[in-house]
């Protein structure tokens, strides 16, 4: 295996112990089968969980809706420990591994549940007097689902940096076979995910549970396979720590020293860094209190006691970026709740088209890609290329243009899918049926909004916080992004609770909750969200929205001081 920073090749990070250079298209080849089959897995048990829950575990509504927001909150909050862990011990080749690993068996424990009728509860006859899953059940079920969280973990931070570092950035064709693996590596994404949430959903749902499970099982299997196979051509960077210890360093020297009167103390600022006027309690963890505090070479004895003014700048920043972040989770409650509670709606609206064709509830979960792909194209092709032809500059969309759109995206999606469930439930209702006879199809809207709040906000707040963040911490903007998605899920999973305890009191009949959508009044519960989405707006407008302004004059101000203190040296 190629080990990092020792060699005596040109690349310092290849491997004397291989005949051929690893690193390059020689590895990436594998890289991307790997991503290919891991995501094919993946992508077919996440897109229909939902349904999978319902129909063979009998759930009700809260519990479901509890289960499948814990878990992909935890999926995506787990990718933090994962990024520590292979920055700082194992490097991300064994994370990749040790990742796949655990999600194969938390896959194998969960197609065990499908094939072994003993593992669930009985399927429930017309939604009536359905049994509930027993507790040991509901163990085995969520040891599967931990260890597919803990697998995914390991994987998304790791992946695509995985891939990056079989190129030698600092030369123009290692930039340019860079540029071409992410454009690859979104393809495979792609592919994977449309044949999940197409022919494996359409497998479960319509054909067989036991074949739909085992195909991503069998797909994560060869996923591992081929990626240990093209081990000897990887170029494998050891562990150089974490940005994240940075801040916490940051944290724990500045709450050491919150006593201390920096009226005219000196700081550590070896690469005269900007400083700026923000949160200047913090600065306390760059101030010198103590001269013994520098060894002889004048660098800090204890890194947890004395940081320097480049480590604190940073965490100013990333705390002067949080409030945006927190308007971009209200967004991201949105989406959650079509891959949820719109999936339910799905499960008991009419899925047979007039040919006779059974459309999967799963397949909803296309609607946002499509409408998210529309977006783009017309607004890459459409819109800014014309604007270019007539005036000679591209225009594009401001950043808070762009999250205001995906604010008021958020806000229409709830609004519709009240107005639509009222529809189904009333017609439900009136033929006495489980599922209503309103057709499937007239869901699309909701699911469709929803990609427009992922296509307009999702995508703008990830791109200000890859920006505006410098490139020593650009794996942060990646944790914050993940952060705010876990926090997305368990805020809608309290919301739901909440909602449902509420609502149910004095006999009343709940917004939300129980095995039949018909009993409840799931209207007024997006309602609830459509108001929590218009103070989301005007949070944003009144407050947030500032802070994209400030963070990139910031940035500008931070950028134009290094160039002059480069050409001053």
């Amino acid at each position: 295996m190629a080990e990092g920073s020792n060699s005596s090749f040109d690349d310092p990070r290849l491997s004397p112990s291989s005949k051929k250079q690893p690193g390059g298209w020689r590895a990436v080849k594998y890289i991307l089968a790997n991503e290919t089959f891991e995501k094919l897995a993946s992508m077919s048990l996440i897109a229909n969980m939902t349904v999978y829950l319902k129909t063979k575990y009998n759930m009700e509504g809260v519990l479901l809706v509890n289960v499948i927001n814990i878990w992909s909150g935890t999926s995506s909050f787990m990718s933090i420990g994962g990024a520590l862990i292979s920055d700082m011990f194992l490097g991300r080749y064994l994370m990749l591994l040790y990742g796949s690993i655990s999600s194969l068996l938390g896959m194998m424990i969960l197609t065990l549940t499908v094939i072994v009728p003993k593992l669930r509860p009985p399927t429930c006859i017309g939604q009536i007097n359905c049994i509930d899953p027993s507790l040991w059940q509901l163990s085995i079920l969520y040891a599967g689902l931990t260890l597919m969280a803990i697998g995914a973990g390991g994987i998304r931070p790791c992946n695509i940096a995985f891939g990056a570092d079989q190129f030698n950035t600092t030369t123009k064709e290692g930039r340019s076979q860079l540029e071409s693996f992410f454009n690859w590596w979104y393809f495979s994404f792609t592919f994977a995910l449309v044949i999940a949430l197409t022919a494996v959903v359409y497998i479960q749902t319509n054909i067989s549970w036991v074949i739909g499970f085992a195909i991503p099982t069998a797909c994560l299997l060869v996923s591992i396979v081929i990626f240990v196979i093209g081990h000897h051509s990887y170029i494998i960077v050891k562990p150089q720590g974490s940005v994240f210890v940075d801040l916490v360093k940051v944290i724990t020297a500045a709450t050491r020293k919150h006593r201390l009167d920096c009226s005219s103390c000196s700081f550590y600022d070896p690469d005269f860094h900007p400083r700026t006027k923000q949160l200047g309690c913090l600065e306390k963890a760059a101030a010198i209190a103590d001269q013994n505090e520098l060894d002889e070479d004048g660098k800090p004895k204890n890194g947890w006691r004395l940081c320097n003014i480049q480590q604190v700048e940073n965490l100013k920043l990333l705390l002067g970026m949080m409030p945006v972040c927190l308007a971009g989770i209200g967004c991201f409650m949105t989406m959650d709740q079509q891959t949820t509670i719109g999936i339910l709606q799905a499960i008991q609206s009419n899925n047979v088209l007039r040919s006779g064709f059974k459309i999967p509830p799963g397949w909803m979960g296309l609607s946002p890609m499509i409408a998210l792909s529309i977006w783009i194209s017309t607004y890459e092709i459409l819109w800014v290329l014309q604007t270019k032809k007539l005036t000679g500059k591209a225009k594009r969309l401001t950043m808070t243009q762009r999250i205001n759109i995906g604010l008021i995206s958020a806000m229409a999606c709830s609004i519709v899918a009240s107005f639509i469930e009222k529809k189904r439930r009333t017609a439900a209702l009136k033929h006495g049926s489980f599922k209503s006879p309103m057709s499937i199809l007239m869901l699309l809207p909701q699911f469709a909004l929803s990609g427009l709040v992922e296509a307009f906000a999702a995508v703008a707040i990830m791109e200000y916080l890859t920006t505006q963040l410098p490139e020593s911490m650009r794996t942060v903007a990646g944790a914050i992004f993940f952060i705010s998605l876990s926090m997305a899920s368990y805020l809608n999973s309290m919301l739901v609770n909440i909602v449902h305890k509420t609502t149910k009191k004095g006999g009343k009949t709940s917004w939300l909750g129980g095995h039949n959508l018909n009993n409840d009044k799931l209207e007024n519960f997006y309602y609830l969200a459509a108001s929590i989405e218009a103070f989301n707006f005007l949070y944003f407008n009144l407050y947030a929205r500032r802070f994209i302004a400030t963070s990139c004059t910031i940035n500008e101000e931070s950028k134009e001081d290094q160039h002059n203190n480069e050409d001053q040296i």
